[in-house]
């Protein structure tokens, strides 16, 4: 197509790319990206101005929690992805721990139609490792992967495969079709009744604590195990310190682990919980200054592969209440991408080249888009790819007001909190579903 006159649906022109070079973007009908490059020639339907904006890769979400089917008062999949793509995100991966699990075939297929009817960004469901989350027997692993969702990943977030055995046939078991589990790392036993990080604050608070080591005991069986079946384990919300340096030590062997972190462990520490507010009550807890220095670290040098947002909608009932009752769980999807600018960009951890690579790239490569027809994610900027682009103004402020966000619960921690960044434009499939920062209307998938 290059050097020759091309008829576009959007030209976007002026903005930058993740790796600092001034392009313009084209996008055709077929949704494609059709030409990237400086100042082309091109006849294109509407040319939209983003300069000093930055031009991303759609965003990737390996961990979010969409609520339905079930939890409807929280969050639906279509209000979830709504926020997501208000957020810069094109693919969401939305966990298990719905009413009923996403533990067998019809459930996910479910979730995965409700996706595709919302339109809004690519939906795909995680299937439970165990039936129930109980962690007694293996969920319907292969008929998952078997089904039109094409599971890939599979997790019990919210509660651990705790029994090793378990752990070991699910790794094992996801072998077959390169799938890979996902483990919420707490060993129960430790965190009984565990309100927030063990420390001298939980003690001054009266909280009781939840200690690193029922994190980090969990994370070093799981990747001996991964490494004794050569199997894929992903670590999900990294949350200390011993943590990264077992993720570290592993990867340095050999080991498949990957890991991600959320955007709230690498900002907000335990000093937080001093007002008792519950939108602070999270799971893994907000930990100390020096486990936050070693995640921002972690993720800087590779170690921790992605930012996962883990974004957890609960209805008002369930966090304006006492802490001790208060549901865990924080949203963020649609502050994600100013977070990583605040904690990764503007301290010089990483480029905008790095922040693609953690939120779009990655992830997209973890769960395996393009190796089983899902070609929409590449985690990249590319003609002839799918035009799932972010366009981000990194020099908007804004004070984060959680009332005005798409999302149907309004637990954000970064409530009052000032920050830079928005995302202006957002296309997914080639389909302009954000504009000038506001929603447009969906894609219809056929």
């Amino acid at each position: 197509m290059k050097g020759h006159l091309m008829t576009l649906t959007y030209l976007l022109t002026g903005g930058t790319t993740p790796d600092g070079v001034q392009t313009d973007v084209g996008i055709d009908a077929h949704g494609t990206i059709a030409h990237l490059g400086p100042h082309r020639t091109a006849d294109a339907a509407e040319v939209i101005d983003v300069s000093g904006k930055i031009v991303l890769p759609g965003l990737v979400d390996l961990h979010t929690h969409l609520r339905e089917p079930g939890n409807n008062d929280a969050e639906t999949v279509e209000t979830g992805s709504r926020a997501a793509a208000r957020g810069g995100f094109t693919a969401v991966h939305a966990m298990a721990n719905s009413n009923p699990v996403a533990d067998t075939a019809g459930v996910v297929e479910q979730v995965h139609r409700l996706g595709r009817e919302a339109g809004w960004t690519d939906v795909y469901p995680v299937g439970a490792v165990t039936v129930g989350l109980a962690g007694e027997r293996l969920a319907e692993l292969s008929a998952m992967h078997d089904s039109a969702a094409n599971v890939t990943m599979f997790s019990d977030d919210g509660m651990c495969v705790w029994d090793p055995v378990l752990m070991r046939r699910g790794l094992e078991y996801v072998k077959s079709f390169d799938g890979f589990i996902a483990q919420h790392a707490q060993e129960p036993r430790l965190t009984e009744g565990a309100q927030m990080n063990e420390s001298a604050l939980s003690s001054e608070l009266g909280l009781a604590g939840w200690p690193a080591v029922a994190e980090e005991s969990i994370i070093a069986r799981d990747v001996l195990l991964a490494q004794h079946v050569d199997s894929r384990v992903h670590i999900c919300h990294v949350s200390t310190a011993g943590s990264v340096e077992l993720i570290r030590w592993a990867k340095s062997q050999g080991i498949r682990v990957t890991a991600e972190v959320t955007p709230h462990h690498l900002l907000l520490t335990e000093d937080y919980v001093k007002t008792y507010d519950p939108l602070y009550k999270v799971n893994p807890p907000l930990r100390r200054d020096t486990d936050v220095h070693a995640l921002r670290q972690g993720l800087a040098d590779g170690t921790i592969d992605t930012v996962g947002t883990d974004h957890a909608p609960h209805t008002d009932e369930k966090k304006q209440c006492e802490w001790v009752v208060a549901a865990m769980g924080m949203t963020g999807l649609e502050t994600a991408l100013p977070v990583i600018q605040h904690t990764m960009v503007d301290t010089g951890l990483l480029d905008w080249h790095g922040v693609a690579r953690v939120m779009s790239a990655n992830p997209a490569s973890i769960y395996g888009h393009g190796e089983h027809g899902q070609l929409t994610q590449t985690g990249g900027l590319v003609e002839g790819a799918s035009a799932n682009i972010a366009v981000y103004d990194p020099n908007h402020r804004f004070v984060v007001n959680p009332v005005e966000h798409t999302s149907k619960s309004a637990n954000s921690p970064y409530r009052g909190m000032e920050l830079a960044g928005q995302v202006s434009e957002v296309f997914y499939r080639g389909h302009r579903v954000v504009a000038a920062a506001h929603l447009t209307t969906p894609y219809q998938h056929s």
